[in-house]
């Protein structure tokens, strides 16, 4: 590939905090500093002429859902309707241009934030929907209205868990719905709908995913063929099924494919879908403590046979009982395997919301991954939003703690759960920046580093080099069209300002409320072009 050398732009770099020209070579960075510098050093570079535009780590999503984010790309999305009716007519509309007798498959409602409460019933959709078989998810994904001609197609539906003729079915029922939904979708359409996602992620600036699987999510079929897509994201599979023993755990990565055995393991649901399993009671559902899926033995067996194997585990856990099975779970395998091999596994959780201070030390002590969705606060978690109708105000503040996290030592790595949320990581940036508790904001700079550094490590790369521009790193990276740069001051807890070259921290774009965010202009992995708008082609010159 030879040697490329940027120029004229601001790179992001703890080699360099002021550099402005980067030199790559066969796909790796190799220096970083000043532009006269680089072009007395690399006299027969290429010259790449970022014209001002800033350069920075590729973004690495550590949670992602590819066929259900390419399917809410250009199929059914719900996510913007006001009220049931306007979901309904979204629904109607997009029947009317569909293909006959095809699959709906819609996402992304959430009554929760409509006037007047109350999902879209099974007669309402059959109403407009005739016989044809419609699956309409809850924006979290773990309950969904469905029509009668889908539930007509599992056996005894109305004996399992979560099941209710009219309502959104939720645990049990709603997971051999969405199953029956899923077999109904053709490979050739499963493909497309994940090479969609991948576009979208090299778009802003992603160059590798970890695709969060499990019998209960997507599928093995589904979960097999992305292993035979061609794109340059880079797809890290995570398996969610249980593995009793180590020889077990070996099948299961044996026979799946996964490069893990965690990702979507669901110990518990989603607050949304009042399935996250808690310790009292929603304050809406006095009745209900959400839902266990995996009992604390199962949980235990699991994290024992993968230490053993060494392959990395990890489980979704969103409720405080949740954690707390995890958390306790974590704290045996330590005392029997010893710290330094559990961390070496490189376990993980998932979204991690309800987290008390001696939990997070339990998944510190195991050098557990958190990650986690810094959107689901900006959605879900200022005052009168969905987690405190659900859970009242006192249990909301403690939520989605990523400063109390970091303190006590726990990795993080941001991700979107798409298509929960967007893949878009400076939106993610800005919301862990701006938590709507000052004390439980992480500074833009940490933020920064958990998207992409964090990600990687989550991953099990824990190079040092990976997610960062300095001389030895892999060279993926973003270019981007950005108003404004600043230093975050030295507290996450204080939303403050400075743009004083004194710092020695390379500054950032500003991801303040209200402050246009960046344009990615080309994503760039291992030093080949994979994303481009086109925009840099004026300024380059050879």
């Amino acid at each position: 590939m030879g040697t490329h050398l940027l120029t004229g732009g601001r790179i992001y770099s703890p080699a360099s905090p002021d550099a402005t020209a980067m030199a790559v070579t066969d796909g790796t960075v190799v220096w970083v500093g000043a532009d006269h510098v680089g072009r007395a050093l690399h006299p027969d570079a290429q010259i790449i002429d970022l014209a001002g535009a800033f350069v920075a780590p590729a973004f690495v999503d550590s949670h992602v859902h590819l066929t259900s984010t390419g399917l809410s790309l250009d199929g059914l999305d719900l996510a913007e309707v006001t009220d049931r009716e306007s979901c309904l007519r979204a629904l109607a509309a997009y029947c009317d241009r569909a293909p006959e007798g095809e699959l709906i498959w819609g996402l992304g409602w959430d009554d929760s934030a409509w006037p007047i409460p109350g999902p879209p019933t099974t007669a309402e959709i059959d109403a407009i929907a005739g016989g044809r078989p419609v699956y309409l998810a809850r924006i979290d994904e773990h309950s969904a209205a469905a029509s009668s001609s889908l539930r007509a197609l599992v056996d005894d539906l109305e004996t399992l868990p979560g099941f209710d003729p009219d309502q959104p079915l939720t645990a049990e029922a709603h997971h051999q719905v969405r199953g029956r939904a899923r077999a109904l979708i053709t490979p050739a359409a499963g493909a497309r709908a994940a090479r969609r996602a991948l576009d979208d992620a090299l778009a802003h600036g992603i160059v590798a995913v970890h695709e969060n699987g499990g019998p209960d999510i997507s599928g093995l079929g589904d979960f097999a063929a992305l292993a035979t897509i061609d794109h340059p994201v880079l797809i890290r599979r995570y398996w969610g099924q249980l593995a009793t023993d180590a020889d077990h755990a070996r099948e299961l990565m044996s026979a799946t494919g996964a490069d893990a055995l965690g990702g979507d393991l669901f110990v518990d649901g989603a607050i949304g879908s009042h399935t996250a399993f808690l310790s009292s009671p929603y304050t809406d559902d006095p009745a209900g403590r959400g839902v266990n899926y995996i009992p604390a033995e199962a949980v235990l067996a699991h994290l024992r046979a993968c230490t053993a194997a060494g392959v990395q585990a990890g489980f979704h856990i969103i409720g405080d009982a949740a954690t707390d099975i995890v958390a306790t779970a974590l704290d045996t395998v330590v005392a029997e395997f010893g710290s330094a091999v559990v961390a070496r596994c490189a376990h993980r959780v998932e979204h991690a919301e309800m987290v008390t201070r001696a939990q997070a030390a339990s998944l510190a002590a195991a050098g557990v991954t958190a990650s986690m969705q810094p959107l689901f606060d900006a959605l879900w978690g200022g005052p009168g939003d969905l987690y405190e109708q659900r859970l009242g105000a006192e249990r909301v503040a403690g939520m989605n703690d990523f400063a109390g996290l970091a303190r006590e030592g726990v990795n993080l790595s941001f991700s979107s759960d798409s298509p929960v949320t967007s893949m878009r990581p400076w939106e993610t940036i800005r919301a862990a920046a701006h938590h709507h508790d000052p004390e439980s904001a992480v500074s833009p700079r940490a933020a920064f580093a958990a998207c992409t550094r964090g990600g990687w490590r989550a991953g099990g790369v824990n190079d040092g080099v990976s997610g960062t521009l300095v001389p030895g790193a892999p060279a993926h990276y973003a270019v981007w069209d950005v108003d404004d740069l600043v230093v975050a001051a030295s507290s996450p807890r204080v939303q403050r300002w400075s743009t004083d070259p004194r710092s020695g921290v390379p500054p950032l774009p500003d991801v303040s409320p209200g402050a246009a965010l960046p344009r990615c202009l080309r994503t760039v992995s291992a030093g080949a072009v994979v994303y481009d708008t086109g925009a840099l082609d004026a300024a380059e010159t050879v």
